[in-house]
């Protein structure tokens, strides 16, 4: 007791004490503190940095699956709609459509095609399917169920898997594993399977069903390991994996046993199966897969009614990372316990360093309150650091107050001016900015604007189907009886594949992403001829003629959808620079050029315009650059130079002397064949 108030009593009248356990305690008090901040914020944040990663895998891991939902329909899809599964409709050949159906399976990289005829009854099958019997399987969707969810996740029977081919059931039975950590069951194997499942229309009548089996399917879980976990993107040695279950049976996955056998036919942990597939969440946490621990991220996979039939699984190896979190750890609390070390050795020396002229400071300052106006603090100047040269600078503050006072008042002076300098830059540069804001609303109203265009255009789709199946039927039944109206039957039959080939260019404009693809061989030629399609209306409109000077006959290598993308961009600047002018005329002009050693064609689309003034032509390509005064958003060009430059090409400007302008787009050839041309469109399609 008697020591601890000698320590109170030296704390309140000693400096250097007070400096003393200034320097110490905080070093004392704040290292244990922030040593267990590291090490309980530092898990904290560390698993979540582990669950956000795990999150973006699963993400990336799903739009891989959703692609090869989409990727079987869009191929059940083609099929369906082509002129070789309708001229094989019409010489009702069943051993010849079956052929074609096996040939085609095999070509769509798909399990079985099955052909329906309206009744839902076996017509022609790719497997062993029987004919005239019904097909159990999605038989009840009407027309608007298809068109709206052509392509699902089902889970088929063994019956109906041994119905389309036995060889198919027998690949999906998979004998179960005793798995720790699972709920019991009383089954011995799973003989259920995941089938991704399509059904569309078929031109001509009748419904073409296709399906992939995703049991056992290596590949497919694979190729998702392969895009979520390539080599190299994990540290510290960790290994991921992916998994696709049936209910909670591992059907395909490349988590493995021991000896490297794949787990096929484990099964989940009864907590995990409990969270995603009876309460249908999504599990986001550390997880026990098979025999190690894992940072895993299971999602519900979900069947067209919306149940969960089964769960997608990606994760990765969490004890790289644990042992990396406990190895940093134990070496920011090594660090900290040597800084705390040395500052404390370093705190004792210069608490005394400090402390003995601030002790002579304060003696100088009772001398002078007791009358001795000469008494200073007389510091020596060598070697002398703040404390010293405070006494110094002392003396020198009242001679430079005036001084200073005057200089302030100037600064102020300045300032007012910089301030005012100030806040006319920021007046302009806000006008700039709600100029650029004004120009972004206008960009959302336009992407609204295709969106409600792609909208129409899948609404008129469904008149332009029943138009055209009455007319099949009209004719069937008229028989010979239609002769004397067959003209006006194919005029019908004209108009109404008019109207779906400009749906069809319609949709590939205004939902690029859908079509858009890689990079193809395309005849330059007939995407002129497309683009030309979906600016037919506007032409009429403007009284526009058009000049065809078409002579490219090397494809060159592009995205179609992209290319078409830009001529129509070109074309719609060339028609409103020619707003108001009569004997307006587009002229579309196209052949082969080399540039710089490699070859390559090109398209132009001039217009006898007003043409585009010398100062705007080098900003015409910036971002939000436009002439139109307001009606425009300035990001058209500047797009369009995008695309055309990641496909290697370049666009060019010209003004000629006798008015209007010329913008050239040269893209390098390919040597692949281009891809089949579209059937081409009436005559009438097309305007001048």
């Amino acid at each position: 007791m008697k020591l601890l108030t000698n320590l109170r009593a030296r704390f309140r009248r000693s400096l250097r004490f007070k400096l003393l356990a200034l320097a110490l305690l905080p070093l004392l008090i704040a290292v244990p503190l922030l040593v267990g901040v590291l090490v309980t914020w530092g898990g904290i944040y560390f698993d979540r940095l582990l669950i956000t990663k795990v999150r973006s895998d699963l993400a990336v891991a799903n739009s891989y699956f959703e692609q090869v939902k989409q990727g079987v329909g869009q191929r059940v899809s083609t099929l369906a709609g082509s002129e070789r599964l309708a001229n094989g409709l019409r010489e009702r050949n069943n051993h010849k459509l079956d052929l074609m159906l096996r040939e085609a399976k095999t070509q769509l990289g798909i399990d079985f095609l099955v052909l329906l005829d309206n009744e839902g009854r076996v017509r022609a099958t790719s497997d062993s399917l029987a004919h005239s019997l019904p097909y159990e399987i999605r038989t009840t969707l009407s027309e608007r169920d298809i068109a709206l969810s052509p392509t699902e996740v089902l889970v088929l029977s063994p019956a109906q898997l041994a119905a389309i081919n036995p060889a198919l059931a027998e690949r999906a039975r998979i004998p179960l594993i005793v798995t720790r950590n699972a709920e019991p069951t009383l089954l011995s194997e799973e003989s259920r399977g995941m089938v991704i499942h399509s059904i569309a229309p078929v031109l001509g009548g009748g419904l073409l069903a296709g399906g992939l089996l995703l049991n056992r399917n290596l590949d497919f879980i694979d190729r998702i390991n392969e895009i979520v976990y390539p080599e190299g993107a994990l540290p510290l040695g960790s290994a991921g994996t992916a998994t696709l279950f049936l209910d909670d049976v591992r059907i395909a996955t490349n988590v493995r046993l021991f000896e490297g056998e794949r787990a096929i036919g484990t099964r989940v942990s009864a907590a995990v199966r409990n969270t995603v597939l009876t309460q249908g969440r999504t599990w986001l946490d550390r997880a026990f897969v098979v025999k190690d621990w894992y940072v895993s991220a299971y999602e519900p996979v979900r069947d067209g009614r919306g149940q969960s039939i089964g769960m997608l699984y990606v994760g990765f190896l969490e004890a790289p990372f644990q042992h990396a979190r406990y190895v940093a750890l134990g070496a920011a609390a090594l660090l900290f316990l040597l800084v705390a070390t040395g500052a404390g050795v370093v705190s004792l020396r210069l608490a005394h360093h400090v402390s003995t002229p601030v002790v002579r400071m304060h003696e100088v300052m009772n001398a002078i309150e007791s009358g001795d106006d000469l008494a200073r603090v007389g510091m020596p100047q060598t070697d002398a650091d703040e404390i010293a040269e405070l006494g110094a600078h002392f003396d020198r503050l009242l001679n430079r107050l005036t001084v200073q006072t005057d200089t302030l008042q100037r600064w102020g002076a300045e300032l007012d001016t910089k301030v005012a300098e100030r806040t006319a830059e920021l007046a302009a540069a806000n006008q700039s900015l709600r100029s650029a804001q004004q120009r972004l609303v206008m960009s959302e109203k336009l992407a609204a604007i295709g969106q409600l265009a792609a909208g129409v255009a899948h609404e008129v789709n469904n008149p332009v189907a029943v138009i055209q199946g009455n007319l099949d039927v009209l004719r069937d039944v008229l028989g010979d009886a239609a002769a004397p109206v067959m003209s006006e039957i194919r005029l019908i039959q004209d108009q109404v594949f008019r109207i779906r080939l400009i749906v069809t260019k319609l949709l590939q404009f205004a939902r690029p992403a859908e079509y858009a693809g890689y990079a193809e061989a395309v005849a330059l030629d007939q995407v002129v001829q497309d683009s030309l399609v979906l600016v037919a209306h506007q032409m009429k409109k403007t009284g526009v003629s058009v000049l065809q000077e078409l002579h490219a006959t090397r494809p060159v290598s592009v995205n179609r959808n992209e290319l078409q993308q830009v001529l129509i961009n070109l074309m719609v600047n060339a028609l409103q620079a020619m707003q108001g002018i009569e004997g307006g005329t587009l002229t579309l002009s196209s052949g082969e050029r080399t540039e710089d050693g490699v070859p390559g064609s090109f398209v132009a689309v001039a217009d006898n315009g007003c043409g585009i003034a010398e100062s705007d032509r080098a900003r015409l390509f910036d971002p939000f650059f436009s002439t139109k005064y307001g009606d425009g958003t300035g990001l058209g060009l500047w797009v369009s130079l995008d695309l055309v430059q990641r496909s290697g090409g370049r666009i060019d400007v010209n003004c000629p002397p006798d008015g209007g302008s010329v913008f050239t787009v040269w893209l390098p050839n390919t040597t692949t064949p281009p891809m089949p041309p579209m059937p081409p469109m009436p005559p009438t399609a097309l305007p001048g």
